[in-house]
């Protein structure tokens, strides 16, 4: 077996359904299985999705051990010569599977790869690279100095960002949403510290990997994450998780820095518990949490029948008239919504992945990038239109 795909399920069983599409269609021609560890969700995920992936190995939890433990349930069953960690928010390309593959074969010295991955509105996404977190490079990230000097080699080291994104280069740090793992490093250097609950255990097991002497890189090969951070909670949610993790980190690996940063880090988490159970709820009412959809207006880019069922979405959902139609395909317009010659005051292009291969999405997106059109998808096999922050059916 060649390649084992690992991914942990929770509660989001539609991106995992389009993550899978793409996944099927990223790795025609190579050996490879497909593992996904249901942590417990509530969504129905796994009576929706079962019967749609028969060669799916499903694993179900009865409880959420988090994301670590998910994961190491995965590895435990994993039969291929790599192992390829990845999240259901994610869209991969045929170009980064096989693209990993041939570098890992022809550097049997790097233990574990990510690649590029873009953000919805088809910007570079910072994560897909990292430096080690010390002292300096904490600094530099709560100052927002790398952000300020992103080619400096002493201000920009969090996110290595002054290495070229289209050159591979070796790196410190690997995104968890997109781990390219040989199985023998695996086995040598342990799975996923499941005291890391959720964040850092990417950061953990990847300086782990430098520890024993192999080398983790960054490769230019696309992907696309969603993240999906869309609500204040879920925001607040993911710094009090991600604090939390780096407090675990230092711990481990650097106990001199976790008694430096041990009580700043401690107040960042009380305040960020206070916010939550107390100040939103006192300021904005018990519903806080719902999160109001901002208006979208969609330039469609879809065959002809799509288009109409994309337009039956529409009104279904109550999204409004004011979207514009495009009827094409990948053979008849390769350019996409690079062919339009106005796209302001349009907030997604929405691509029928049917007609378009996601490589070439993905590839259209990037060269707009940090316009105000994010990426939508719509599939007519499955019915869902999917954004960011919403599906549609």
């Amino acid at each position: 077996m060649k390649l084992s795909v690992v991914i942990v399920n929770y509660n989001v069983k539609y991106y995992l359904e389009q993550c899978l599409r793409a996944l099927l269609r990223a790795t025609e021609g190579i050996e490879c299985e497909v593992l996904v560890v249901d942590n417990a969700s509530e969504d129905g995920s796994m009576e929706y999705l079962k019967p749609r992936f028969p060669h799916v190995v499903w694993i179900e939890c009865k409880e959420n051990g988090g994301f670590s433990h998910g994961n190491n349930i995965g590895f435990a069953r994993a039969r291929g010569e790599y192992i390829l960690m990845l999240n259901p928010d994610t869209i991969v390309t045929k170009e980064a599977i096989e693209g990993c593959v041939r570098f890992m074969d022809e550097h049997p010295e790097v233990g574990v790869s990510g690649v590029k991955m873009i953000n919805k509105d088809g910007t570079f996404a910072m994560e897909s690279r990292r430096g080690i977190v010390k002292p300096w490079v904490a600094f530099c990230k709560a100052t927002g100095l790398c952000r300020r000097y992103p080619h400096s080699r002493l201000f920009g080291h969090y996110y290595m960002s002054y290495l070229d994104v289209n050159e591979a280069n070796p790196i410190e740090m690997v995104s968890g949403a997109f781990m390219f793992l040989r199985h023998d490093t695996l086995k040598r250097v342990g799975t996923l510290d499941e005291e890391f609950f959720m964040y850092w255990e990417d950061s953990d097991l990847s300086y782990r990997i430098l520890k024993s002497g192999e080398k983790n890189y960054y490769l230019p090969y696309t992907i696309f994450h969603y993240k999906g951070e869309s609500s204040i909670k879920s925001k607040l949610r993911y710094r009090y998780w991600l604090y939390s993790s780096l407090q675990t980190f230092f711990k481990k690996h650097f106990p001199l820095y976790n008694i430096l940063f041990y009580l700043p880090i401690k107040l960042a988490v009380a305040v960020l518990k206070f916010r939550i159970h107390h100040a939103y709820p006192m300021v904005y009412g018990k519903n806080w949490e719902q999160y109001n959809e901002p208006p979208k207006r969609f330039l469609v880019i879809a065959g002809e029948q799509a288009c109409e069922q994309i337009k039956n979405i529409c009104r279904k959902n109550n999204l409004g008239e004011n979207h514009s139609y495009v009827v094409a395909t990948e053979a008849d317009a390769p350019q996409g919504h690079l062919a339009v010659q106005d796209i302001k005051g349009f907030t997604h292009v929405l691509y029928d992945a049917e007609a378009y291969s996601y490589d070439t999405i993905l590839s259209l997106l990037q060269q707009t990038p940090g316009n105000t059109l994010r990426l939508a998808t719509y599939s007519a096999e499955t019915g869902n239109l999917i954004t960011e922050d919403a599906i549609y059916n």
